[in-house]
């Protein structure tokens, strides 16, 4: 066998090359070659170096649609035209070779060592030129960055091997350290590597928030350590925690494993972490005004809890604490305000999302005392909203909403987008996204530069809060306060008592998965911290994240995403253009742009508007092994025995429910 194969399959081998001289979180073309006798002299070459490897999640110079604004499709948060094949049973397959960014790609990890290495050895020998603080800060930045890889993995796959070294490209290396670590262990490595990244990191980066600081650092490992805490208590005993029944792994590896410890050792310090961000912040949250729109014809910020998301500069917002620059004179522009201040962006917020959201007296809108009128819902979109908590009506677009300004002159959200347009325009539950969205004009085209919220404080008052009610049972001082702080900015009655009391977890149920855990309803203190974190964190990319952790899918069996009332409503008959209905209802013909009223009801049903091609017709059904991404192919075919013909001899094991064998959908 090719050793060169290997560079695809196992931990890869070939050395960095890319680095850039730009401080700024900017992405830049990568030189050809790397040498170490010249290379890592320097201040500059160790920024150069991390900057390339920086791959948080953000919006992508150049990206169209509405970038990681649609992060959360798919969920029972947010609709996009097409379903994902995570939900349709068989349809997500094994795939026949790792490709770039997969489950089983080490290059980041790889590049991440091979940078350690260096930068560590020659600082310990005294040869990197510069101030010595900003030195260990970018010395810093590298055990960060590998964190975050290794985060994405566990998330991804779960067990995962642990390797600390640039490995040579040498099969019997390669297939010894691609050896499967327990989940556990590979969150603990993760917690270490940032435990040590924080000896290392200013409290301000020399780049300012463009850069990983300490406080990044505390509320990554805060969100690492919630995520495995309640990953082992809520899958505990199940094949996707060491030990668990149908456990793959290796007995061996997990000697003196007590989960239950482990449990609160993870939730413990996912409180300590979340605490030390949080004390810094909670008393000063970037304001809400409850402003309708966010800038003037002047973009002139009006609310900045809106524009935080969006602006241009978001150096200072208190609350940002790690933001991505785009800019024009530099090359690096994205367009995701094409949609975002000109259509629906193919994607909207669903009605399970919009209905978890409390009225500002505190009450769940089935409370006859909330002031709720479901009558609301057969007006208009701003009429659903009325009275509620001010997340969902500044983030979502309403009748008589400015999309964007042309030369100081506003131009008006247009509902007809809900049946027209493409993948990438439709307004698809009728709940259009604002969040993220610029008033600039010129800002819809290739040339945005509204910047892209990386970490924010508000987080650590979620981890905090959850952590402590998971740990605790019950609300702490330091969660009682962050809590309030969350409302209060919410415009909700800081009383979070009253909601918790006036909870149904029944009627919550209907359209909250994470009313749920392992098919069992919750209790209502925890549902309402798990609805605080849903509201505040709308769009943000974190709600799958959130719902496999908590085994929140157990139950999801023929459920149906939902939007706007459309029929009966006062929109019915009033999409128009040229004076002609555009609304065509044409399920079994697969050419039309609305579902049924006889087959779906008054809301609409993105997924039941076609029965062509349509594999979620019935809607979402969840297959357990979806928990976890499967491995391909090949990664046991590379690493088996003899003439590699029996994936079964492959020192790797596949994840739970998953086959080895490619184009092959779950056992279960």
């Amino acid at each position: 066998m090719k050793l060169k194969t290997f560079n695809h399959i196992l931990l890869l081998g070939m050395a960095l090359a890319g680095f850039t001289s730009c401080n700024d979180f900017l992405d830049r073309e990568p030189e050809d070659k790397v040498t170490d006798a010249v290379y890592f002299t320097s201040e500059a070459d160790l920024a150069a170096y991390a900057i390339n490897l920086y791959n948080f999640r953000s919006v992508s110079p150049g990206s169209w649609g509405i970038g990681f604004w649609a992060d959360d499709n798919g969920t029972d948060n947010q609709a996009s035209v097409g379903y994902s094949s995570f939900w349709a049973p068989g349809e997500w397959k094994v795939e026949q070779s790792v490709g770039n960014g997969s489950a089983w790609d080490f290059k980041q990890i790889r590049h991440c060592n091979y940078g350690l290495k260096n930068f560590l050895s020659r600082y310990a020998a005294g040869q990197i030129q510069g101030s010595d603080a900003n030195i260990r800060h970018y010395i810093g930045e590298l055990y960060v960055l590998r964190a975050y890889a290794y985060f994405d993995k566990l998330q991804d796959v779960g067990d995962f091997p642990i390797v600390t070294e640039p490995l040579p490209d040498q099969r019997d290396s390669l297939v010894k350290y691609s050896h499967r670590e327990p989940s556990y262990k590979v969150a603990r490595f993760i917690l270490s590597d940032l435990d040590e990244a924080k000896k290392y990191l200013l409290d301000k980066s020399p780049a300012g928030k463009n850069r990983v600081s300490k406080d990044v650092a505390d509320l990554l490992r805060s969100r690492v350590a919630l995520f495995e805490g309640t990953w082992l208590k809520y899958h505990k005993g199940t094949a996707f925690v060491p030990g668990g029944t149908g456990w793959p792994g290796n007995a061996a590896d997990i000697q003196g494993f007590d989960i239950d410890s482990e449990i609160t050792f993870f939730l413990d310090e996912a409180m300590k972490s979340a605490k030390a961000v949080g004390d810094k912040y909670y008393a000063s949250l970037d304001a809400n005004t409850d402003a309708r729109e966010g800038m003037d014809a002047s973009f002139n910020s009006l609310n900045p809890y809106y524009t935080m998301f969006c602006d241009n500069n978001m150096e200072d917002y208190n609350e940002v604490l790690m933001w991505r620059q785009f800019s024009q004179p530099l090359g690096v522009t994205h367009n995701i305000q094409r949609q975002l201040a000109n259509n629906g962006g193919g994607s909207g917020w669903t009605r399970g999302l919009v209905n978890s959201f409390v009225m500002r007296n505190g009450y769940p809108i089935y409370d006859s005392r909330s002031g709720y009128k479901k009558e609301w819902e057969e007006q208009t979109i701003t009429a659903t909203l009325q009275d509620r908590d001010s997340r969902i009506q500044i983030f979502t677009k309403r009748d008589g909403d400015v999309d964007c300004y042309v030369d100081g002159r506003p131009n008006y959200m247009d509902p007809t987008w809900i049946v027209k347009g493409n993948n990438e325009t439709r307004m698809v539950t009728g709940y259009a996204i604002k969040k993220g969205k610029h008033y600039r004009w010129d800002e819809v085209h290739d040339t945005g530069e509204s910047g892209s919220l990386v970490f924010r404080a508000s987080e650590a008052l979620l981890n905090y809060m959850e952590a402590c009610v998971e740990l605790k049972g019950s609300v702490d001082d330091t969660a009682d306060k962050y809590w309030k702080a969350l409302r209060r900015r919410a415009k909700v009655t800081e009383d979070y008592m009253l909601t918790v009391n006036a909870t149904n977890m029944q009627e919550e149920a209907k359209g909250d998965w994470g009313a749920y855990s392992h098919n069992q309803l919750v209790s209502s203190l925890l549902y309402n911290v798990r609805r605080e974190r849903r509201n505040e964190l709308i769009g943000e990319g974190m709600r799958m994240m959130d719902l496999r952790r908590w085994r929140a899918l157990d139950q999801v069996n023929g459920y149906q995403i939902e939007g706007m009332r459309y029929w009966g409503s006062s929109y019915e008959g009033k999409l128009l253009q040229d004076g002609i209905d555009l609304v065509k209802v044409d399920v079994d013909g697969g050419k039309g742009n609305m579902s049924d009223r006889q087959t779906s009801g008054v809301y609409i049903r993105p997924y039941q508007i076609s029965k062509i091609n349509n594999s979620v017709f019935d809607g979402y059904r969840f297959t357990e092994a979806h928990y976890l991404s499967p491995l391909p192919q090949s990664v046991f075919r590379q690493t088996a025995e003899g003439d590699q013909s029996d994936l079964n001899t492959s020192v790797i094991y596949q994840n739970p429910g998953w086959p080895k064998v490619a184009g092959q959908g779950p056992t279960e």
